[in-house]
């Protein structure tokens, strides 16, 4: 029977699927680190006070890039070459998700304009990233090797998804309202199909690593490609909308250090 969990466990039980997984996600999570901080370097006047927020979302992504690369040195593993279709965030700097990388090579100011793209960017890519997150702790939280450092990555992504939301409906009240909108349609359609084509993609590798028949290989490949026509007609609602989360403030403080990882 195919499930997440099962999937997942045939990855943890082989040191190359396993050595992929961790390498394609700590190169994600320190892009995002790297991101965020040029953000906050850049952040115009009349946005000041975001910030420390988004210099704390950074070290939050840095962090868990070096919570991967932990895990890896646990096992005795370096780092694999992250192929080039397997890569998130690359493409979803193609699709136009995500401030120019040209942009945050300079030293100009960004505008406030920018910081409104930003955020309803990152509010979609983050529902993404906790509801992934969600899952993997739902089904291997307690997991011996993994499962603190799933449920730390975790509730760090919870934060940054409330934080998004506070910030957005903020800027609503400000005026902003309709361009957070029209952004956050574009990008929702925009990250669901990079999400199909990295899965589609990452899949394909596992695949070969872990030796499944074609059968087996076909049958994931057709439930990737259910997940996004699911997610064009309802579920991509879940990325569009905005409401006040419970956590407040979620990123008013420092970032906190996962030492045991470093």
């Amino acid at each position: 029977m195919l499930s997440a969990r099962s999937l997942f466990q045939e990855i943890l039980g082989n040191d190359e699927a396993y050595r992929l997984f961790c390498s394609i996600a700590a190169s994600g999570e320190a892009q995002g680190g790297w991101e965020n901080g040029r953000i906050a370097a850049l952040v115009p006047e009349e946005q000041r006070a975001l910030a420390p927020k988004i210099a704390r979302h950074g070290a939050d992504e840095d962090k868990h890039g070096r919570i991967f690369e932990a895990l890896l040195r646990r096992r005795g593993l370096d780092p694999a070459p992250v192929p080039a279709g397997t890569d998130y965030t690359m493409l979803l700097e193609r699709r136009g998700i995500g401030l120019p990388h040209v942009l945050l090579r300079g030293e100009r100011p960004l505008t406030e304009e920018d910081i409104v793209t930003y955020l309803a960017h990152s509010r979609v890519t983050e529902q993404r990233a906790a509801d992934q997150m969600r899952m993997l702790t739902a089904r291997f939280g307690d997991h011996p090797e993994v499962g603190k450092a799933l449920r730390m990555i975790a509730h760090d992504e919870a934060n940054h998804l409330a934080y998004c939301h506070e910030e957005l409906l903020r800027l609503v009240r400000a005026g902003h309202g309709r361009t957070i909108r029209a952004v956050l349609r574009e990008s929702a359609r925009a990250e669901t199909r990079v999400y199909r084509d990295v899965s589609l993609a990452v899949m394909k590798r596992m695949g070969a690593l872990l030796g499944w028949s074609r059968p087996k290989a076909l049958a994931l490949s057709l439930g990737i490609r259910a997940v996004h026509r699911y997610e064009q007609v309802v579920g991509r609602r879940r990325m569009v909308t905005l409401r006040m989360p419970q956590r407040r403030n979620a990123l008013g403080g420092p970032a906190q250090t996962a030492p045991e990882f470093a």
